[in-house]
């Protein structure tokens, strides 16, 4: 937590820099103006900070206010900075190849000022974009045949969630449409994949009755995420036991005739992700050899000792960047696509570009997503 801290003001910082950079050079400011600039920025940048220690200390309708303010603004520096630093660039690269060129007056940053007040229109249009696709929740469908899977009913329907994020931003009135895609999936299982919580969960008892009400059949699985472990590992799972899920931790269970598998996310395991693996694979080999497997993972990681004794892993966490471009630091990380059923060297691999959001409440270019998985019964060949 200290080193991620660490990470985030000095990006954060970074980022807010380049930008008050940018508008000085657009608009004359006076020392008052700049002064002004710079505690809103300072606020801004401590916001997600101050937002958890309010929800921390109760100060719950003030840290909703903060957090819609900070994140809202967060979205929109990460909008500016791209955009910004894209037309730089581009700028610099055309500028070094022709030199002259910022003579010629139709160029448009031949006045900064004109320049910025054109991105300055541009962001907020594309913000908005970005809250209409985060409530634009597709319903993705993939089909994985096998003879593992039970002849008789023959399909069997895994609905999958993940990364929902429930907490001062998402709660009752953006978990209704995620329910009613649910149902309209019409689940045997429901699974989710980690991050169903955020922060703190003061005064979450309408979505959890709202979670315990879809009742699948075969039962609801859920396992741990990182923000499991930032909310309060206790709340969090006594929050999700409360909203009717099954929670795998470190164990497996059979259902419908096939098992699954969960694992704790590593950020909750002081013995780290090579020790967590190692367990996984145990996990797997205890498992009915003979019945389909899936494994419930956080982390799109793929351990090499557990490959052969799982059919497929579903995971989330990355979002797909959420708000494009950060889905290009997202694959370096995590080069598994999201989003699209991936072929492994023994079984399958889903990763969801998640159902929620984090921070900033809009999403670019990586829609959220309810996963509709269909195992079909296949024939030996």
């Amino acid at each position: 937590m200290i080193r991620f801290l660490l990470v985030y003001l000095s990006v954060y910082s970074l980022a807010h820099a380049y930008a008050f950079s940018r508008i000085r050079k657009a608009f004359p400011i006076g020392r008052k103006g700049r002064i002004g600039i710079i505690l809103f920025m300072a606020i801004m940048i401590a916001a997600p900070v101050v937002v958890r220690l309010a929800e921390q200390r109760g100060f719950e309708a003030g840290a909703r206010i903060l957090s819609y303010t900070g994140y809202t603004w967060m979205g929109l520096l990460f909008l500016f900075v791209v955009l910004t630093g894209a037309v730089d660039i581009i700028h610099r690269t055309i500028l070094k190849i022709n030199p002259k060129a910022q003579e010629q007056p139709a160029i448009i940053w031949s006045s900064p000022r004109r320049l910025m007040a054109i991105q300055m229109l541009l962001v907020p249009a594309i913000y908005g974009y970005g809250l209409f696709e985060a409530s634009d929740i597709r319903l993705e469908q993939v089909e994985i045949s096998s003879p593992k899977i039970p002849a008789s009913p023959g399909r069997i329907r895994i609905v999958q969630i993940s990364d929902v994020h429930l907490g001062l931003i998402v709660r009752e009135g953006r978990l209704k449409p995620i329910l009613a895609r649910i149902q309209e999936a019409h689940p045997d299982i429901l699974v989710s994949t980690g991050d169903l919580v955020d922060g703190q969960l003061n005064h979450l008892t309408k979505e959890a009755a709202l979670l315990a009400a879809l009742k699948p059949a075969l039962g609801k699985f859920a396992i741990t995420g990182n923000h499991e472990f930032y909310a309060g590992l206790q709340n969090a799972l006594d929050f999700t036991r409360q909203s009717g899920f099954t929670i795998l931790r470190q164990q497996g269970i059979s259902t419908g005739g096939i098992n699954f598998v969960g694992v704790d996310d590593h950020a909750l395991n002081a013995q780290g992700k090579g020790a967590m693996q190692s367990r996984e694979r145990d996990i797997l080999l205890a498992q009915p050899t003979k019945s389909f497997t899936v494994l419930l993972k956080h982390r799109p990681d793929i351990a090499p000792e557990s490959l052969g004794h799982f059919d497929l892993q579903l995971s989330g966490h990355t979002h797909k960047g959420q708000i494009f471009p950060f889905n290009l630091l997202t694959w370096l990380a995590y080069p598994q696509q999201a989003g699209h059923l991936t072929k492994l060297e023994s079984g399958f691999l889903y990763v969801s570009r998640g159902t929620g959001t984090w921070g900033p409440p809009i999403r670019l270019l990586s829609p959220p997503e309810i996963t509709i998985i269909d195992l079909i019964h296949a024939a030996k060949e």
